[in-house]
């Protein structure tokens, strides 16, 4: 077999630029992306620990004032990418969407240094990272969860990061889509337009995204105005166990950690609110439309990555899971196969992605350790026989999206280098 390692290492340092990398070296992501970025610092991690601590740092330059941290951040404005930074029209010194991410920095900024020893220098740097993430929490709490129910929210599909999910079909039907619009889409000339999103899915992003432009991004008014509002189950299971991570961090550079610990407690709490006792799993919530969204998401079990204390719920979520596409040749299809929404090579719509596969493989850990296993080496073979790619066919492993996919190669060099 091919030295896969050295082969992660070389596709992320090929799409390294001056202190932030791409997540792929062609024209469809010409810029440096939130959640791609902490998946690439964990791979760097492995084999240049100051390129990990600089990918995050570069990420937290592009902060707001507020404490956000935008989705985008747009180093090269030189680019046919759309939305680019002239529509967006927003940033601080760097030029950036109005809209942001999963927040699994801590998460991964917490791994890195448990198995890591850091220098005085890189010492003075991570500190200075943990407090921007901390701000960047508390941001989240304060705007996006205005009611403090301890679930948070988000305003636009891409903020979700699995943009094309079926999750979002019915509260996206409800986007009244604006007259005259005028953009010109890249991303389905640089790959097979049938694995895309669709034209009228593009439409009402845009929709959603120029009300946010109009509104100027001003978190409170965004928040009671914007055309889509959602409680995702995968994003606030991320969110709760990056909380979890802060604290550690917090508690390791003896910062205050008061106001995260009480959140933990609320989420805790309500996010069973999202259970459906009769099936045995979570599901997302349309605050907008004030509808439950019943699609079999695998971002639905990210709440195993969370280590809800509840050994019960946990037992019935992995039986499911276990289920989900279990006919099928490579797990996890982004959506159940037999569901009508699923579509096997359009993008999140059913295909297999690494990340998804890393949340639960992470899940499955100490609750399920054989399958657990079996998960990471399923993960690791696709990519063995397929090779860095953006997503797969569950069906047959026919590789799909962009090659040299970062978050591909970054998190096989987590799978398997990790010892824990």
């Amino acid at each position: 077999m091919k030295n896969l390692i050295k082969d992660a290492q070389k596709t992320l340092l090929n799409n390294r630029r001056k202190g932030y990398t791409l997540p792929t070296n062609n024209k469809l992501y010409p810029a440096q992306w939130n959640w791609d970025s902490a998946f690439i610092a964990l791979g760097y991690s492995y084999f240049n620990l100051n390129f990990a601590l600089k990918e995050i740092k570069t990420l937290l330059d592009g902060q707001w004032k507020d404490g956000m941290v935008p989705h985008i951040l747009f180093h090269d404005t030189n680019t046919n990418y759309y939305p680019n930074y002239t529509a967006w029209n927003c940033g601080n010194k760097i030029h950036s969407s109005g809209i942001t991410q999963p927040p699994i920095l801590a998460t991964i900024l917490k791994q890195i240094l448990d198995k890591n020893k850091i220098n005085q220098k890189q010492l003075i740097e991570v500190k200075k990272i943990v407090k921007k993430i901390n701000k960047f929490h508390e941001w989240f709490i304060k705007f996006r969860d205005p009611k403090k129910t301890g679930l948070v929210s988000i305003l636009h599909p891409w903020e979700s990061g699995y943009d094309n999910s079926p999750i979002w079909d019915d509260p996206m039907e409800k986007v009244i889509i604006e007259k005259d619009l005028k953009y010109k889409r890249a991303d389905n000339k640089v790959i097979n337009p049938a694995h895309r999103p669709l034209n009228i899915d593009y439409d009402r992003y845009v929709t959603i995204k120029n009300n946010l432009r109009k509104n100027k991004y001003n978190p409170k008014k965004v928040f009671k105005s914007s055309f889509f509002n959602v409680v995702d189950v995968g994003f606030n299971s991320i969110f709760l166990k990056a909380n979890k991570d802060l604290v550690c961090l917090l508690n390791k550079f003896n910062f205050n950690n008061s106001k995260i610990k009480n959140y933990i407690k609320i989420t805790e709490k309500n996010i069973l609110k999202l259970y459906d006792k009769k099936r045995g799993t979570f599901f997302s919530k349309d605050i907008k439309n004030k509808k439950k969204i019943e699609i079999p998401s695998i971002t639905n079990y990210f709440i195993l990555f969370a280590d809800l204390n509840n050994i019960s719920i946990n037992n019935r979520l992995i039986k499911n899971l276990k289920k989900h596409n279990d006919k099928e040749k490579y797990f996890f299809s982004s959506i159940k196969p037999n569901h009508k929404t699923f579509e096997e090579k359009r993008y999140w719509r059913g295909p297999v992605w690494i990340n998804c596969n890393w949340f639960i493989y992470k899940g499955l850990k100490n609750k399920d350790n054989l399958f657990s296993n079996k998960v990471k080496s399923k993960t690791m073979q696709i990519i063995e026989k397929k090779g860095f790619f953006e997503y797969f066919s569950c069906k047959n492993g026919k590789p799909m999206g962009a090659k040299n996919f970062s978050w591909s190669a970054a998190l096989y060099l987590d799978l398997k280098l990790n010892k824990n």
